[in-house]
């Protein structure tokens, strides 16, 4: 049996689109069952928070520049409050936190009691390096 060219050409043109689609079944396989792990977009610093905040409050609210200085006075003066709340909280949750770590430390045998000092190290270090002191460990 001879192959004309026409033969031959029909031939090589269905090798070649039943190797594009088998590429095109097997890229959407693999964009399929691949999972993409997305990290949350970091909160605003609290400058630039604050900075927004205060720009919307101009613009929705039509305020004026006496206006807007009065609210970053209410908004200087809430921060300082928080900060005051927060010193005086500091020692009543240190004191928990010291709480719950004797409690551990003497449930745990010696070999256990190494372990979590190294435990807690590399979490504080851990946290340091990501520039978010955060709790203290075990919290």
């Amino acid at each position: 049996m001879k192959l004309t060219r026409a033969t031959i050409a029909l031939y090589m043109g269905l090798v070649f689109a039943s190797g594009a689609v088998l590429g095109v079944l097997g890229h959407r396989l693999y964009t399929v069952s691949t999972t993409v792990i997305a990290k949350a977009p970091a909160p605003p610093k609290p400058e630039e928070f604050r900075r927004q905040y205060v720009s919307e409050m101009q613009q929705r609210l039509n305020m004026s520049d006496k206006q807007v200085g009065q609210l970053n006075a209410i908004l200087d003066e809430t921060r300082a409050q928080v900060e005051e709340a927060r010193q005086k909280m500091r020692p009543a949750f240190q004191k928990i936190h010291e709480e719950q770590q004797a409690k551990i430390r003497k449930m745990l045998t010696p070999e256990q009691e190494a372990e979590h000092q190294k435990l807690i190290k590399e979490r504080i270090e851990r946290q340091k390096q990501s520039g978010h002191p955060g709790p203290p460990p075990g919290f």
